[in-house]
């Protein structure tokens, strides 16, 4: 028994390393489940910082796309957003050498981001 327990070991740490770089879809959308809502996207919204790239509902800066025009755009095109959801859930996927981060975001908290930024056009476009 002795004999395998570094081996154990090692197939332990490999596991955390990976669900800890590059973690699961299953695993994300398990440990950050949201209830998608304009409001818990909002939240997402400031705890990401997304602002500090796109400017959302007239506020924010300008070194990215404003997501207000994206949501438009992408609400004519296509109503489920599925550009727009492939940059949230990679962005690497998208676009290899793009600057945006990858957040690492559950299908949930994608789902509410998407909410709380249709109804931010929304509101935009009044």
């Amino acid at each position: 028994m002795k004999r395998y327990a570094p081996l154990g070991i090692l197939v332990v740490l490999i596991l955390v390393v990976w669900f800890w770089v590059s973690p699961p879809r299953f695993w994300l959308n398990m440990t950050k489940r949201v209830a998608p809502s304009p409001e818990v996207g909002a939240q997402l919204v400031e705890k990401y910082g997304c602002r500090g790239c796109h400017t959302i509902g007239g506020q924010g800066a300008i070194l990215a796309p404003n997501l207000d025009q994206v949501v438009r755009r992408n609400k004519e095109e296509d109503p489920a957003f599925v550009t727009l959801r492939l940059w949230l859930r990679d962005p690497t996927a998208v676009k290899p050498n793009t600057a945006m981060p990858n957040f690492k975001l559950s299908d949930t908290e994608i789902e509410a981001i998407l909410q709380y930024l249709q109804t931010q056009a929304e509101q935009a476009a009044e």
